[in-house]
């Protein structure tokens, strides 16, 4: 055979392997690889829309954490002031019955010593009796002089 025989069946071979190389075998390399791409294209876009999402998510934590601090300030002021309320409330309880004390105390000491005047005016006034009997040299009688008695007490 020839160069040229040999040539032209190498390039009949040759297109034969082209054509079903084209139809046979580059159609799923293709299909392949468009699906691989398509498949990383999918998976591109899902991480972009997970990455918003975390972002969007991360800024309502953020708020949600913010409001959460502010409400949790202000419940703490509340029972301080709470707190203090009790504590002023309980303090002024304590000096009213400190001074309800204080009160009944010298209600019951001037009681006392009232007693203790009237005490001391009767035994002064048997003291002046018996003080009497001695200067007159003679029994004074108590029922009968008992005005004088009584005079002698108010003025004592």
């Amino acid at each position: 055979m020839s160069i040229n025989a040999t040539l032209f069946v190498q390039c009949i071979v040759f297109l034969i392997l082209v054509i079903f190389t084209m139809k046979f075998v580059w159609p799923p390399i293709a299909k392949a690889l468009d699906e691989r791409a398509q498949k990383i294209a999918d998976g591109l876009a899902a991480a972009d829309k997970a990455k918003t999402e975390l972002t969007a998510v991360n800024k309502r934590v953020e708020q949600e954490l913010a409001q959460t601090r502010n409400e949790t300030a202000s419940r703490l002021a509340d029972a301080e002031s709470r707190g203090q309320a009790i504590i002023d409330e309980a303090k002024a309880r304590a000096t009213e019955e400190g001074n309800k004390i204080v009160a009944a105390a010298r209600a019951e000491a001037e009681q006392q010593a009232i007693a203790a005047r009237e005490a001391l005016r009767e035994q002064v006034a048997v003291l002046a009796v018996k003080g009497a009997e001695q200067i007159l040299q003679k029994e004074v009688n108590a029922g009968i002089h008992a005005d004088l008695l009584n005079r002698l007490k108010t003025e004592l």
